[in-house]
């Protein structure tokens, strides 16, 4: 136990600093950080008081997106007088700042005298009523699930907020932290409520971890701490808030700011910051030095003030630093795991000459000899949730190249692997993978036909009447068969228009933002072209595509919302319930409130119907002039009365891969009822500009040839082909929930509306559950549900009914599928050579022309390969 900023704090408990630096990476720490200062700030004025006095844009905080931020508490001078975190849990004038302990009584004097400019905001200092406990590490979210008696954990992402009750006790939660940790939460409530809900917490394995731990934990994870890498440096001068760069996340130059407290400093500062990342030293008198993590390759610790030289020049000074353990890995990628064996390796950050770059050599003095470092650009890694990964300097992966062989040899060992792969995944495999689909054989023998190796680039000429016009010869036969493909697919889809060049349906959606931007812009060609000033979309964690998101195809087309200085995204809310189906009630409110430009649906996990008619009419009855995309990629092949009819429902444009329900060729189109009278037309024509020449040059003949095939079949077999893969689905699913695995949707719709099944299979093992069904031949994907934070942290598995429909699979199929799954995820039973046998009864596609009315003709095709 220490004195600590006014505060009896332990340095560690019993078991030490090193084994609650390892607990907290490989199961969870508890951190009791009550020390820290806390203060109520509200009023009207709040808001703006905020955004005076720290340096992030406190407007873009929205409890029910994010609800937390980090930030700088600046002098004029653009030095920090602390580093800070602002929560926001209600949509109210009041926020919770947490400033750090030693430097509480000098934040609280600072933020007073500044109280003055804003009437009415009010400063309450709950330091020592308000408890505050930091739970982190991979098993933290477990454990705050098994305790929650009331709400729920905070959505999956860095610093959003909720309000739980445990124990009886109001506590609110955020995903923040100290430690470098992916799952991170920090927990407030009373004074009087801290110590029982310690005591649940660390009862339900949480190890408690103390103030050495705390310091080791930050300084693998690079954050900075004050009077250290923050404050002034060893020769006493002040650290521009720049010279830390880590610090960047907690800058905001948002005009709606104003001119606040060391605005013109710290531009000056980001604007040397910008010059130094490109190599251009022209500002580094602004920025003379700057923190930068360090390895060292010698023996020996470095401590804080220890001097580093280059060259025999002095360049810098140790600002933290010190040995810390990590535990061993074993394995590769998704497959590597913590070991029981730990190691220790000597960081720290260090303040360095600006022009000291990315592996760049040093020398540190400890104990006057020179220790060789090396620049690192980190020293921890959070990307893969649950866990955090050291990262170690040298450590690269080793890739195990095939043997090499000669001229023929290549070849023939070349064609033997396709072989057995064709074999293994026709013949052996039960494939449930929604996103894919065997095309017919006659669809894939034309793919490869003369056509697959030829242009065929045109475009409608308003001059010739809108005559299409080809930019090269020999193209008469793919001119009919792209004529043919429209009029079969516009038959299907049951729209006027429809394109069909491009090669994808992520770049039919890419074409589709695009034509947006061009359309919304086609008043002034002049002027710098706006973007979508409002986008409402499905959220990639809850099965949203990831071409519509900002991550994605949506990227570049839609504006940054200025107030919250991200994408101008809105997600449609989902039901508490169900969280697979859209809210309808609330994603009105959301519509009325943001008025999107667009509207997106569609998902990547699809198992219930979108609220396209109900939407259609609210947009309608509002009078606000929104487009309705509806991304039906997955679902495009079960087009009409046993699913949705999207143009009859009110969409206005449908895009779709045409590899996946529908069973055609890996491409994508896009389709629309506009009619040339219709203003919305032009959008429509900028759609056809969006695809070539802006998407596509050579549209890939050959497969656009198999899915004239594709079409044909689906055309004539599709009221059959679809009643049974929606009746399989729901056979498959109810199967799967009566074997006793946990089956996702709604049960009212025997879980699925769709041909897709999800089942969760517990928080993080989707991955390694789905590595056991491929040893077991049957093909799935693991994937990441509602509420988990990525595809690391996969907790589900997600199957398919459609591919195996095709191969003739009934109802009575895949439930005795169900019960194979069942034994190999629940019993980790062998079910390879069970598996086999049951796809050995379905090897032949279905729903197709099989041939014998064309055999003189297939055969003709054959012979010219």
């Amino acid at each position: 136990m220490i004195e600590f900023g006014g505060w009896e704090m332990p340095v560690s408990y019993p078991e030490g600093i090193i084994e609650e630096h390892l607990a907290t990476r490989k199961r969870a720490g508890l951190f009791d950080i009550s020390h820290m200062g806390r203060f109520i700030i509200r009023g009207p004025k709040a808001l703006k008081f905020l955004n005076h006095v720290l340096t992030n844009n406190v407007e873009a905080l929205d409890p029910r997106m994010i609800g937390a931020q980090y930030h700088m508490i600046p002098n004029e001078n653009g030095g920090a007088v602390d580093d800070a975190f602002l929560y926001q849990f209600t949509r109210s004038d009041e926020y919770l700042l947490v400033v750090n302990a030693a430097n509480t009584e000098k934040d609280w004097v600072h933020l007073q005298s500044y109280l003055t400019e804003f009437s009415g905001v009010e400063i309450i200092n709950l330091t020592e009523t308000m408890a505050m406990l930091s739970l982190q590490g991979p098993q933290s979210r477990e454990i705050l699930e098994r305790i929650i008696e009331k709400g729920s954990l905070p959505e999956p992402g860095r610093n959003t907020v909720s309000i739980v009750t445990i124990a009886g006790a109001q506590v609110r939660l955020a995903r923040t932290g100290y430690t470098g940790e992916p799952l991170c939460f920090e927990c407030f409530m009373s004074r009087e409520d801290g110590p029982k809900i310690w005591d649940m917490i660390t009862s339900h394995g949480a190890v408690p971890a103390g103030l050495g731990a705390r310091d080791t934990l930050r300084l693998e994870a690079c954050l900075t701490l004050y009077g250290h890498e923050l404050g002034t440096d060893p020769e006493g001068r002040e650290i521009p808030v720049l010279g830390c760069p880590m610090t960047k996340i907690a800058l905001s130059f948002s005009p709606l700011k104003g001119e606040y407290v060391g605005r013109r400093a710290l531009q000056k500062q980001f604007e040397a910051f910008e010059k130094i990342m490109r190599r251009d030293y022209s500002l580094r008198d602004v920025l003379p030095r700057m923190i930068q993590p360090l390895a060292l390759l010698g023996r020996g610790v470095a401590r804080h003030g220890a001097k580093v030289f280059r060259e025999g020049r002095h360049v810098g000074y140790v600002t933290s630093g010190t040995m810390v353990p990590y535990w061993t890995v074993e394995g590769e990628g998704l497959q590597s795991k913590f070991t029981d064996q730990r190691q220790l390796r000597s960081i720290c950050l260090a303040y360095l000459d600006s022009n000291i770059v990315e592996d760049d050599r040093v020398s540190i003095d400890i104990r006057g000899k020179g220790v060789e470092a090396v620049v690192v650009p980190y020293h921890l890694k959070s990307d893969a949730p649950p866990y955090s990964h050291p990262v170690l300097y040298g450590c690269e992966l080793q890739v195990q190249s095939p043997a090499l062989q000669e001229g023929a040899a290549k070849v023939r060992r070349l064609l033997e692997r396709t072989v057995e792969n064709t074999v293994w995944r026709q013949r052996e495999c039960i494939n449930l993978i929604p996103s894919e689909m065997t095309p017919s054989p006659m669809a894939r023998i034309v793919s490869v036909m003369d056509p697959a190796f030829r242009y065929a680039e045109h475009r409608k000429i308003e001059a010739f009447c809108d005559a299409d016009v080809y930019y090269y010869q020999g193209t008469d036969f793919i001119r009919e068969v792209e004529q043919l493909l429209e009029e079969e697919m516009r038959k299907f889809l049951g729209c006027r228009e429809v394109e069909t060049r491009l090669i994808s349906g992520q770049m039919a959606n890419a074409a589709v933002f695009s034509a947006m931007v061009d359309y919304v812009n086609r008043i002034d060609r002049k002027r710098e072209p706006r973007r979508m000033d409002r986008v409402m979309n499905n959220h990639i964690g809850k099965g949203g595509h990831l071409s519509a998101q900002p991550m994605g195809a949506l990227r570049d087309f839609v504006a940054r919302d200025p107030h919250a200085e991200r994408p101008s995204v809105i997600n449609f809310p989902v039901q508490a319930d169900n969280p697979y189906k859209i809210d309808l009630p609330a994603s009105l409110e959301l519509i009325d409130e943001f008025r999107p430009e667009l509207v997106i649906f569609g998902k990547s996990m699809v198992l219930h119907k979108e609220p396209v008619a109900e939407i259609r009419k609210f947009l309608d009855a509002q009078g606000i002039n929104a487009v309705i995309l509806y991304d039906m990629a997955h679902v495009l092949g079960l087009i009409g009365p046993c699913f949705q009819m999207p143009f009859a429902e009110g969409a206005d444009l449908v895009t779709g891969s045409t590899h996946k329900t529908f069973f055609g060729t890996q491409r994508g189109i896009v389709g629309t009822c506009f009619e040339e009278h219709e203003e919305r037309f032009t959008l429509w024509e900028a759609v056809l500009r969006r695809s070539f020449p802006g998407s596509v040059s050579n549209h890939h003949l050959g497969t656009l040839l198999g899915l004239l095939v594709a079409a044909y079949e689906m055309n004539t077999f599709k009221e059959e082909y679809q009643s049974r893969v929606i009746a399989n689905a729901k056979a498959f699913a109810r199967a799967l929930k009566e074997s006793g695995l946990d089956v996702a949707g709604d049960p009212d719709v025997d879980f699925t509306e769709t041909h897709q099944v999800i089942i969760h299979v517990h928080y993080g093992r989707g991955p390694e559950m789905a590595r056991r069904l491929e040893a077991n031949n049957i093909i799935c994907n693991y994937q990441a549900v509602p509420g988990e934070e990525g595809f690391t942290a996969a907790g589900g598995l997600r199957m398919g009914v459609s591919e195996m429909t095709r191969f003739g699979m009934r109802e009575e199929d895949f439930r005795t599928l169900a019960s194979l799954i069942h034994d190999v995820i629940s019993n980790n039973a062998k079910t390879l050579d069970q598996v086999k046998k049951l796809r050995k009864g379905f090897t032949e596609l279905q729903f197709c022309f099989q041939g014998e009315e064309q055999q003189d003709i297939m055969e003709s095709l054959h012979n010219l390969l």
